[in-house]
């Protein structure tokens, strides 16, 4: 009873406030690492959505530079036309030069050839002038001799005579022949001349028409650099009108309704101030410049049998035919309109889906050179 009691009175060891303490340093680290946590979360966040914006940017430059790149290429395209133009008036003009030239070698042949007869003749003079010479000396020797060989002088003299008819007709010949040589030089002289004038002709006539092709697309490329600025204001960031290269292209459902050729009132009043804009322009643009609105029609791939439009090549030109009348019922002249349907041809997305279909049916504005 005795130890019983001694060991009732030991006082117990509380283990609980140590435990409660570790407990809430452990919660406070806990709590800690969430609040490091949530803080790089948040940081992360903030850095990915500038790296975002910063893509986006990128991404419309890219776009910007893809479309300065494509109107870069159809002016080459342009100037590839041109300068094909001017090599063939070159090729002719090298031609007509070559005519020449071949003119010149006939003429310097035919003097070659004249100078040789007069050589000839003057030869044929020196030996029929020995000739008489010759018979001189003999008719002398002939006058010495005695009374009867008078016979054969007289013969000698007709000799003479014949003989003297003879150099005067080579004389005769010979002058005539100098004077053809002479008509041959001065005709030579004047090919010669024309040959110089005419290659100072080309070379003058290269040189401008070079200015004035590169004047030419310069200035067009100036207007069609304004035309296209002007009208990204005008139709700003719509999902449903794109440049593509020197083009605007406007998607079908925008101006006309299904399987229709007829303008809607929001496709009348979308254009409208497209050409006023063009018609401000165009007063800008020097007469020598003769350009364009080329307006292209296109459909998708799905066929179209209808009594107003048996194909899409119908459907597509009419199209661009009612966008062609808008033009010119807004002030547009007629000489500086053109319009063509290619029906489903040059899709720009290839695929068979409703999405690849609506893109490809489309009505595009170029401005270019005609």
């Amino acid at each position: 009873m005795a130890l019983i009691s001694r060991h009732a009175r030991r006082p117990s060891i509380d283990i609980w406030p140590g435990f409660v303490d570790a407990l809430a340093q452990l919660l406070m680290v806990i709590i800690f690492l969430l609040l490091v946590f949530t803080a790089g979360q948040v940081y992360l966040s903030q850095a990915l959505s500038g790296r975002n914006k910063l893509l986006d940017k990128l991404r419309k430059q890219v776009n910007a530079l893809g479309d300065m790149l494509s109107l870069e290429r159809h002016a080459n395209a342009d100037l590839r036309l041109s300068a094909q133009q001017l090599s063939s008036q070159l090729t002719g003009a090298l031609a007509a030069r070559k005519k020449s030239a071949s003119e010149v070698s006939a003429l310097t042949l035919e003097s070659r050839q004249l100078q040789q007869k007069l050589a000839s003749a003057e030869s044929a003079l020196s030996s029929a002038q020995q000739t008489i010479a010759s018979r001189n000396t003999q008719v002398a020797e002939l006058q010495k001799r005695s009374s009867e060989t008078a016979t054969a002088l007289s013969g000698q003299q007709e000799l003479n005579r014949q003989a003297l008819l003879r150099v005067e007709a080579l004389g005769a010949e010979i002058a005539a022949l100098r004077e053809q040589l002479a008509s041959v030089s001065a005709a030579l002289g004047l090919a010669q001349t024309k040959v110089t004038s005419q290659q100072a002709k080309i070379a003058d006539l290269g040189r401008r028409l070079n200015l004035a092709l590169v004047k030419k697309v310069d200035q067009l490329a100036r207007f069609r650099s304004e035309f296209f600025g002007k009208l990204r204001a005008i139709v700003g960031n719509r999902p449903d009108v794109r440049i593509v290269g020197d083009r605007f292209v406007f998607q079908a459902n925008v101006l006309f309704p299904t399987a229709s050729a007829t303008l809607t009132p929001a496709a009348k009043a979308t254009l409208q101030p497209i050409f006023a804009t063009l018609k401000q322009i165009a007063l800008k643009i020097p007469p020598n410049i003769h350009w364009i609105l080329q307006i292209d029609g296109f459909t998708d791939a799905r066929p179209i049998d209808t009594p107003e439009f048996p194909s899409n090549w119908e459907l597509s030109a009419e199209r661009a035919i009612a966008v062609v009348r808008y033009a010119i019922a807004n002030g547009i002249a007629r000489n500086h309109v053109a319009a063509e349907g290619y029906g489903a041809t040059h899709p720009l997305d290839p695929a068979k889906t409703p999405q690849a279909y609506r893109k490809n049916r489309r009505i595009e504005l170029r401005l270019t050179q005609r």
